[in-house]
């Protein structure tokens, strides 16, 4: 399941805008024709589909990061937990996080195939500066899978800091993992966690959309 989520938020923020153009653009329209553009990308890279893990971890690198707002992210996934860590736990949490959902997930960008994904119609007001954006994954042989992206307005334009899949949302699955972790082992525990599963995670191959 876990990595049907990074499928999905690679799919969506796989390549970005300039800065100065995202501002404007709507965040429906956003990540619609940035899906389309990563979509594009697969289908003609033939390394990417072969599995070229360090070509996939630039391109998650390059194209991913600036799109996820990781700060906000680790704050909601580590919940009144976050005020208790000092600056320097933090930060290394903030990194670790970023991480392991990058190591870990970005094999599944070569397990797209022949998925489609279709995006619902957003009713946003002009002062909105937090919405959510509501897709569908379809693939062949299979039912459609409801995501949802929440995002945010920034000065650099918006931001995901969540994504709900079947109604799971993924910084609320990591909350409790998370926090269970540092109920044992401490906040310095968790960075080492997480650290160690990063590692463990670059190692393991691609799986098809849904496992």
């Amino acid at each position: 399941m876990l990595r049907t989520f990074f499928l999905l938020l690679a799919l969506l923020v796989g390549v970005h805008a300039p800065a100065t153009a995202a501002n404007d653009i709507a965040p429906d329209v956003l990540a619609r024709t940035t899906t389309q553009e990563v979509l594009t990308i697969l289908k003609q890279d033939k390394e990417l589909q072969n599995g070229n893990l360090n070509k996939v971890y630039q391109l998650v690198e390059a194209k991913i990061l600036p799109n996820f707002d990781f700060n906000r992210m680790t704050q909601l996934a580590l919940g009144k937990n976050w005020p208790r860590a000092t600056a320097k736990q933090k930060q290394e949490l903030v990194t670790e996080f970023r991480n392991l959902l990058v190591r870990t997930y970005s094999s599944s960008l070569t397990a797209f195939t022949n998925q489609t994904v279709e995006f619902k119609p957003l009713t946003m007001k002009p002062n909105d500066t937090d919405v959510t954006v509501r897709s569908e994954i379809r693939q062949p042989g299979g039912q459609p899978i409801p995501i949802d992206y929440s995002m945010y307005k920034t000065a650099f334009g918006w931001k995901v800091y969540d994504v709900t899949i079947d109604s799971v949302s993924l910084v609320t699955n990591y909350r409790a993992s998370f926090a269970n972790t540092i109920r044992q082992q401490g906040i310095d525990g968790l960075i080492k966690t997480m650290a160690a599963q990063s590692e463990r995670g670059a190692a393991k191959p691609a799986s098809r959309p849904g496992s």
